[in-house]
């Protein structure tokens, strides 16, 4: 089903972009490794089974962005999906977070994806036919302490998600979300430098493979939604019916930062 589409993944140098992007290669897509990176791109290359190339992309460089996916576009012709993946988190109490972390991370959780998708989105609506994958986060439907600014990226990552599906429905564009909760990843190194988080949610954290297979798996069955875990998936639900009972109930539990 994935043989010979041409898939792009961006932040795909380390954590589930490198993983899902060797998985997308097993199954027959030939991959775009994007990535700021070389020397990392080349390692996870090494290890593709498939076709692929190595690109690379600051996704806060609008002109970067530009010239990369022209450049993917005029050698093979297509996009049929994009994984809008790259990002990063710190975690900081607000009044510890500076303006800048605010204004960067926001420029590559959010912009980053709205940037990608614009250079992709003409020749899939001209096809007929794509798929938008946005690595969101159980962080962008609700919100935690120390995680003010990396919240706010990922809650304004679902409004564009769930905004542009409806915009592209009847195009044969599919718009998918992925949010998951922690992940074992090289992510916490700069989130979480003094592991005191990773520490307390350890027994929480889901293994970077399971989730890549869970994002394999949406790109295979276009799904437009998946929560990570499922456990935690329910317990949004249940807190989106009763927001407020639930942060009384839940700030304890919630607050590990």
């Amino acid at each position: 089903m994935l043989e010979n589409k041409v898939i792009v993944v961006t932040g795909a140098s380390s954590g589930i972009g490198a993983i899902t992007a060797e998985m997308l290669s097993n199954e027959g897509a030939y991959v775009v490794l994007a990535g700021r990176s070389e020397e990392r791109l080349k390692e996870v290359g090494s290890r593709m089974k498939g076709p692929y190339e190595l690109v690379l992309l600051d996704v806060r460089d609008a002109e970067q962005v530009k010239i990369v996916f022209d450049q993917i576009h005029q050698k093979h012709g297509r996009v049929d999906v994009l994984l809008n993946n790259a990002g990063y988190g710190i975690f900081e109490s607000f009044t510890d977070t500076s303006q800048e972390q605010f204004e960067d991370m926001m420029n590559v959780n959010y912009m980053g994806i709205v940037r990608c998708t614009q250079a992709v989105l003409p020749g899939m609506l001209q096809r007929k036919s794509g798929q938008i994958v946005n690595v969101a986060s159980m962080a962008g439907k609700i919100g935690t302490a120390k995680s003010t600014a990396y919240s706010a990226t990922k809650h304004a990552v679902l409004g564009l998600t769930n905004s542009l599906r409806q915009e592209l429905r009847g195009t044969g564009i599919t718009v998918s979300a992925v949010n998951p909760g922690p992940i074992d990843t090289p992510f916490f190194s700069l989130a979480d430098p003094s592991g005191g988080y990773v520490k307390n949610v350890g027994w929480f954290m889901m293994k970077a493979e399971y989730v890549s297979r869970r994002i394999v798996k949406l790109i295979h069955k276009h799904k437009e939604e998946i929560d990570l875990p499922r456990l935690a998936g329910a317990g949004i639900r249940l807190y989106h019916l009763f927001p407020r009972l639930a942060d009384r109930l839940s700030y304890r539990w919630m607050n590990k930062k």
